[in-house]
This record gives C-alpha cells, structure tokens and sequence, in this order.
C-alpha cells in the first residue's frame, strides 16, 4: 500500500529487498483510510506513479506485477496465481 507517507526510495528499496527474497509478484495499491480510528491518508497517489513502479517492478525482475489505486492482492488471486505459476513455468522453460 503506497499513500502512508512512504518516498519512492523507499517502495523501490522494498522492491529491492523483496527480489533479494527471491519473491516474484508484487501488488501496489493506494492506501484507503477504512474509518476515522485508522491511519490517515498522507497522499493520493497518481495513476502514472503507480505505471513507473509496475514499468521498475519488471526491469527488477519480477514476473507479475499489479498497480494500480484500486489494486488489492486479495481481489483476484486466484486468477493472479494462476497467471504466475504460467509466468514461472515459462521462466523455468527458457
């Protein structure tokens, strides 16, 4: 979740500590304050922030990349885990 007050140095760091961990899916989506008792939103952050970090999550290796606002990792996962045991499948092939 990006729009806590997080820096880009900061998500590109944990997309670096992430792939050092060998993890290859990565979802970015806007932080959205659930009630006034939750954290606050720091920022809004724009749509083509969120297409930079996809365009750097796969220049960093990752196989399958969501981000977006509205990006949830829960909201499709089936689907999304289904597509990267295909995008390691293929990796292992090549």
């Amino acid at each position: 979740m990006v729009g806590l007050g997080e820096t880009r140095d900061q998500v590109l760091q944990v997309m670096d500590d992430m792939r050092s961990a060998e993890i290859d899916f990565i979802t970015i989506g806007q932080y959205l304050q659930p009630s006034r008792k939750h954290a606050a939103i720091d920022r809004f952050v724009p749509p083509d922030e969120f297409k930079s970090y996809e365009t750097i999550a796969y220049s960093k290796g990752f196989l399958m990349v969501e981000s977006s606002p509205l990006t949830r990792s829960s909201h499709h996962a089936g689907d999304d885990f289904a597509r990267l045991r295909a995008a390691r499948a293929g990796k292992a092939s090549a």
